[in-house]
């Protein structure tokens, strides 16, 4: 027989009897009978076929083998008991790491603050962001959350649906421009387009139908590029409404645009949805997000008439 055939309860036992240095101590702190540790303690010594304690009228001291085990025990008992405060801790208290991933344009003008909220909540969630345009992958573990702006999140993936994010032409308030022009007359203007690692085609298929691929005078590929080339009345563009809004020299000349709406997910890996520091962070932004609907849509609806609709975890 090897080692590798003792059960957790065999160890148990060798403990014990280590521990009280009697049967009848290793039997109370067990909560059995003297015969039984006594039964058990021969089966375990049959079945290694080695002597594991050295009996006198003094008690039971260990042999090496079972000093040996005794020892083993001990960590494994610690293990266990270390394992069960953190699992209890992480339900009564959520801690531990998050990886997020998610844009530059999100985190500037509308998660920063959010991110600030929820670790006031849970000082002991450490958030670890990646700012990517690309989505990092979930299913590697890239990243445990991503929140990102996406029509067709990957169906291997769960996830809620925050919101929709409203698009509208924006331009500096010194170029003079008043909302309610046309489309025609906004395209004699300067433009800055998208640059091609923003990957963002509905965006080019838009400017495009409306002319205005020629109108760009400057492209650049993130969102936050964008914005900072209309403040610095570079020229026209079409901006989320939430990230224009952070910027008070920045007017808006349009209404938005549904032609480039696009949804707002929080997306988990289905193996993550069980871990409570996960569900924390899901519900709160979650809850904070749905409350700015309007702002994110670009509206003008108040907070009461949003309709708190609850998507729930879906794919």
């Amino acid at each position: 027989m090897t080692r590798g055939h003792l059960t957790w309860n065999d160890f148990k036992i060798v403990m014990a009897i280590a521990n009280a240095g009697s049967l009848s101590g290793a039997a109370r702190s067990l909560g059995v009978n003297h015969a039984t540790v006594f039964r058990r303690l021969g089966d375990i010594e049959r079945r290694l076929g080695v002597a594991l304690f050295e009996r006198s009228r003094k008690g039971y001291k260990p042999s090496l083998a079972g000093e040996e085990l005794a020892n083993t025990a001990r960590i494994m008992d610690e293990a266990a008991h270390s394992a069960e405060r953190k699992v209890a801790g992480r339900d009564l208290r959520p801690s531990g790491e998050i990886w997020v991933t998610t844009t530059d344009s999100l985190l500037m003008g509308l998660l920063a603050p959010l991110f600030k909220e929820f670790r006031n909540r849970y000082p002991d969630i450490v958030l670890d962001v990646a700012v990517a345009n690309e989505m990092l992958n979930l299913t590697r573990r890239e990243a445990d959350v991503g929140i990102r702006p996406v029509n067709r999140p990957p169906e291997n993936l769960i996830g809620r649906r925050l919101a929709t994010v409203g698009q509208a032409i924006f331009g500096h308030r010194n170029l003079g421009l008043d909302k309610g022009q046309s489309i025609d007359f906004l395209s004699q203007q300067p433009w800055i387009g998208a640059g091609p690692r923003l990957q963002d085609s509905v965006l080019e298929q838009w400017m495009a139908q409306k002319n205005l691929a020629d109108a760009c005078v400057f492209r650049v590929d993130t969102l936050v590029g964008l914005l900072s080339a209309v403040n610095e009345g570079l020229g026209l563009a079409a901006l989320p409404c939430y990230l224009a809004e952070t910027c008070p020299d920045i007017v808006q000349l349009s209404d938005p645009i549904p032609e480039l709406n696009y949804d707002l997910w929080l997306l988990v890996h289905p193996d993550l949805r069980g871990v409570v520091r996960i569900h924390a962070l899901m519900d709160f932004v979650t809850e904070a997000i749905r409350e700015n609907g309007h702002s994110l849509a670009g509206t003008a609806l108040t907070r009461s008439a949003i309709p708190p609709k609850n998507y729930g975890d879906q794919k």
